[in-house]
């Protein structure tokens, strides 16, 4: 079992401004039913080929972190707490835990691996399905 990397989070002032230059020097798409907006605080892009995704997301802090950019890994076959502590067992180490800040089945763990470089813990698509509810 593993995880695979859902997105590379790059952490920045103006999201949208961001993610419009870095869409244009990597000839990178958004989501046309979801498209970034001025304003917006999170701004993915992707490689229309390879489907690898960049999230910029605002940050309030005044001076942006040393460490702006980092993975968020999502699990392939265990649950978002299942991989926590599987992680846990081989070094990682719990930075902030957000689950449930968007209700119940919600968030996401930050987690450092043994050198302290952080990264962060999904749901998985099971659970990230049974979250979202389906549009109709």
């Amino acid at each position: 079992m593993s995880v695979f990397v859902s997105h590379t989070s790059i952490d920045c002032h103006d999201a949208y401004s961001l993610s419009e230059w870095w869409r244009e020097v990597l000839d990178y798409t958004a989501d046309p039913e979801d498209p970034n907006l001025p304003g917006h605080e999170e701004c993915p892009i992707s490689d229309p080929d390879t489907g690898h995704t960049l999230l910029f997301l605002e940050v309030p802090d005044q001076q942006l972190p040393a460490k702006r950019i980092h993975f968020d890994v999502r699990p392939r076959e265990r649950t978002q707490a299942e991989e926590i502590d599987w992680l846990l067992g081989r070094g990682a180490s719990e930075v902030a835990d957000h689950r449930g800040i968007f209700g119940p089945g919600s968030g996401w763990m930050t987690m450092a691996d043994p050198e302290g470089n952080q990264f962060c813990v999904l749901l998985s698509e099971v659970e990230r399905a049974a979250w979202i509810p389906p549009e109709e």
